[in-house]
């Protein structure tokens, strides 16, 4: 006997087919590269594309205390790491390394920096990154295609 598929589950195995799901993880991408690469953004003298400013030094000095390095390693560290890892989401490549790596991020701002943000903010984005680290970039990112190339 054929089980006939209602409308609702015609619609669920489309949206779990790998089209849907390559849009929605470009979104995801997307969205956790956006938060990082704004943050990053702060963090560097105007004008220029990666110069920590001394005003993200003195964050780090006197804001973020509660980091476990110190300020001068930890501002150009962090700037560099909110500008390479959403590099690599927005195309995909490596995009579950970098999702990790944001998750780590997230975790140490969680942990170290704002412990009650959790609920209003560092929820979300480690659902991002945990979805991304799960299933990585989707057909729609360069690790697709490296991946179709070097089945090929």
């Amino acid at each position: 006997m054929q089980r006939v598929l209602t409308p609702y589950d015609r619609l669920a195995v489309w949206l779990a087919s790998r089209g849907p799901e390559s849009l929605a993880l470009l979104l995801t991408r997307v969205a956790l590269a956006g938060i990082f690469w704004r943050s990053g953004r702060t963090k560097v003298e105007d004008g220029s594309a990666l110069t920590v400013s001394d005003n993200a030094v003195f964050l780090f000095e006197y804001e973020y205390t509660g980091l476990p390095l110190p300020a001068d390693i930890a501002a150009p560290l962090a700037t560099y790491a909110e500008h390479l890892f959403p590099a690599l989401l927005v195309v995909g490549l490596f995009t579950r390394f970098a999702a990790l790596s944001l998750l780590g991020m997230t975790l140490v701002i969680q942990f170290f920096v704002y412990p009650e943000a959790w609920w209003s903010t560092h929820v979300a984005w480690v659902a991002m990154a945990a979805i991304l680290v799960s299933r990585g970039g989707g057909t729609l990112s360069l690790d697709a295609l490296l991946a179709s190339r070097r089945a090929a």
